[in-house]
């Protein structure tokens, strides 16, 4: 697997932010924090703004992957979420979210896209996998085509239904 060089996060529970840096920190990664949606939206736009400025770098990301709790204060993580894609479409962004099911229909009604969600709780190792793991992002890239056509034609229960059906085989095959 390939490693992830630079991850920002945010989550309101500062014990687990830390907890968080520790297990990517000790995995070789290099880990922005935040403690709520605005003050992420604030790093990630500085960070954004140096990635233009480089003429060099042609990777327009400033982080491999930016993970939001789903639930914060003064900026929850759909909505952060809503801004760092508009300024940047391909960013990888990972909810961590208890609320699965909501928050993929969630991200299908705003971002027009799914979101990789990591299932509240989890353990260091497997925040860790899912990280360096690009598998699961790269066919949600793929499904994400069909979801832009799935908005515009207002889905129905049945159709978010497939889709869920669709993720949670992508779930068991990264977690066996």
């Amino acid at each position: 697997m390939e490693k992830v060089s630079r991850i920002l996060i945010a989550d309101d529970e500062s014990d687990i932010l830390a907890s968080y840096r520790e297990a990517l920190e000790k995995a070789n990664h290099m880990v922005t924090t935040a403690t709520d949606g605005r003050k992420c939206l604030e790093i990630y736009y500085q960070e954004f703004k140096k990635t233009q400025l480089d003429t060099d770098n042609l990777n327009t990301s400033p982080f491999d992957v930016v993970v939001l709790d789903y639930k914060m204060p003064k900026k929850n993580g759909l909505d952060a979420a809503k801004e760092i894609l508009s300024l940047n479409p391909s960013q990888r962004i990972i909810f961590a979210s208890a609320y699965v099911n909501d928050t993929i229909v969630d991200s299908i009604k705003v971002l027009g896209k799914i979101i990789e969600v990591l299932k509240k709780p989890f353990s260091l190792s497997e925040f860790v996998d899912q990280i360096e793991d690009k598998k699961i992002f790269l066919e949600l890239e793929r499904l994400n085509v069909n979801i832009k056509n799935l908005k515009e034609i207002q889905p129905t229960h049945q159709s978010l239904r497939t889709y869920l059906e669709t993720l949670k085989v992508l779930e068991k095959g990264v977690t066996h």
